[in-house]
């Protein structure tokens, strides 16, 4: 679901017109709809309603303070993955009493401020990590709250770079050796507390049956860490995909050429129904952590059309946004649709929508059919709402892109465009 639609042939966010944005803040723009965040948070917390429960917002998937403070607002707890994502948290009024840290390589000077914060728990990915989060919290005098990412050797059956369940990635701990560390700590780190415990699979899943495969794979040990250890909690981690080969209106099914019908969401309702039966009798309170299922759908980057170079193998589409602003498409393959802010019933092109980096992998899609638009045009990259503008850089001496968020016909900026001023400030 999401709220990007074609409203008197122009393209809208709730009921802002792209165009006018466009007009009025430049390209490239990231924009955000406000409304499909808090749908697709509330939806997921209803799924889960029978469990006690909490959805821990993953931060990295989209950082922006505005959305953290409307996600704060709703109730959200946070997943975060380093220092700086806890400082934004809160900054934006999230309570750190209900974050976890997850990441492999936490710092000393990050594990000292998460502890003089009170965050809920650290979600450990070693036992070295465990010795050392020992070791910080002995100096400051404190007890680290913690549970240790178990890694179940599920094939989440997605992209190699964000497949994290199997024994050959870097993340979480072998499954068999969870219960000999658990008493391990208890012996020998007497200012760990073990809160609880931890998985995730991957990202982007769209089937049900790794997440059930998962949970009844690990929900024995759950019990047995219950019983032995007291643990309070239990994180299934997050992973739900979302569908980024859509249609937005039958006024442009015609040429929607890349849509697979067999490329659908998991339905929420179908996730609560196969998960929340196999957890509720085990007395544990169930984190979750999405990140892409909450703001994936809900934002786009607009872009314009500078040039277009007519090959005698390609057409190419030379556009002002490049792999700096949306790295997705030459990092792992994403896939974004791509949309005209006019409805286009023009006969479809074959063409390669590119960038101006430097770079061949400067590229937003290649040999796609797609409407015909122009030099000058504006088009919007659908699906951009996580690991877009999170993960966009300087390269090239680029300045970063500004951030809006709609809210009904309210658009406000949620991140000023950067100014070269911006971009050397701090160097000497």
């Amino acid at each position: 679901m999401h709220a990007f639609t074609y409203i008197n042939g122009q393209l809208h966010c709730e009921n802002v017109a792209l165009q006018g944005l466009a007009d009025a803040h430049g390209t490239p723009l990231y924009v955000y709809s406000g409304n499909t965040i808090l749908d697709h948070y509330h939806r997921l917390d209803r799924a889960l309603g029978g469990l006690d429960h909490a959805i821990a917002y993953a931060v990295k998937a989209n950082s922006n303070l505005s959305v953290l403070r409307l996600l704060a607002q709703a109730g959200a707890w946070f997943d975060i993955v380093s220092g700086g994502e806890l400082f934004r948290v809160i900054k934006a009024g999230g309570n750190p009493a209900h974050c976890t840290f997850a990441g492999v390589g936490k710092t000393r000077d990050e594990i000292i401020y998460a502890l003089q914060n009170n965050i809920y728990c650290f979600n450990v990915e070693s036992a070295a990590e465990l010795a050392y989060l020992n070791e910080v919290a002995a100096e400051l005098g404190v007890f680290a709250p913690a549970a240790v990412r178990v890694n179940p050797n599920v094939d989440a059956k997605t992209h190699k770079y964000i497949s994290t369940g199997k024994s050959e990635n870097k993340f979480g701990i072998d499954f068999e050796a969870i219960e000999a560390l658990y008493d391990q700590a208890a012996r020998e780190w007497p200012h760990v507390r073990m809160r609880g415990l931890q998985m995730h699979i991957g990202s982007q899943l769209t089937s049900i049956a790794p997440f059930v495969e998962a949970v009844r794979k690990v929900k024995p040990l759950a019990q047995l860490l219950k019983e032995r250890h007291q643990i309070e909690f239990w994180s299934i981690g997050g992973g739900i995909g979302i569908v980024y080969h859509d249609s937005l209106a039958s006024g442009q099914a015609s040429w929607w050429a890349n849509h697979d019908p067999d490329s659908k969401p998991l339905s929420i309702d179908e996730y609560g129904a196969a998960v929340v039966p196999l957890l509720e009798d085990l007395g544990l309170k169930i984190l979750m952590e999405p990140g892409r299922y909450i703001v994936g759908n809900a934002g786009v980057l607009l872009t314009r059309c500078l040039y277009e170079k007519k090959g005698n193998a390609k057409t190419f589409k030379i556009v002002d946004a490049g792999m700096n602003d949306l790295i997705r498409p030459a990092l792992y393959e994403g896939h974004h649709e791509i949309a005209t802010l006019q409805e286009n019933n023009s006969t479809p092109v074959k063409a390669d929508v590119v960038g101006p980096i430097c770079e061949s992998g400067d590229f937003f899609c290649q040999d796609r059919v797609m409407p015909d638009f122009k030099p000058g045009d504006v088009i919007a990259l659908l699906s951009a709402g996580a690991y877009g503008f999170v993960m966009a850089s300087n390269y090239n001496t680029r300045p970063l892109p500004a951030e809006i968020l709609v809210d009904g016909s309210e658009a406000v900026v949620a991140r000023k465009r950067q100014t070269l001023d911006d971009l050397i400030a701090g160097e000497i």
